[in-house]
């Protein structure tokens, strides 16, 4: 299931586990909207990988701590290190190959 933050002191606890993938999106954005449907199918066939969403709106500071400049963004941590970032919409295909 995918989770929205609520907390951003809860940020660090969630990214901490084996894969994570953190959605950096905002309400109004197109792109964002056209980006959860993909998410939630990804997510529906690979349950190894935690999807996280943060609504920069909501939390500018992680917005501002990992240097969101467009939305929609993901970020890849492994373990709790960031490994990969990219912006802007992607298909399935291309989340599968950020997540290698």
């Amino acid at each position: 299931m995918i989770k929205l933050l609520e907390k951003e002191s809860n940020f660090q606890e969630e990214i901490k586990d084996s894969i994570v993938l953190v959605d950096f999106f905002a309400t109004w954005c197109g792109p964002c909207k056209m980006l959860a449907p993909v998410l939630e199918s990804y997510e529906k066939t690979h349950e190894e990988v935690k999807i996280i969403k943060v609504d920069v709106d909501q939390h500018p500071n992680l917005a501002k701590e990992y240097t969101i400049m467009s939305v929609p963004t993901l970020l890849v941590f492994k373990n709790g290190n960031l490994e990969k970032k990219e912006s802007g919409f992607k298909n399935s295909n291309e989340i599968e190959q950020l997540l290698k």
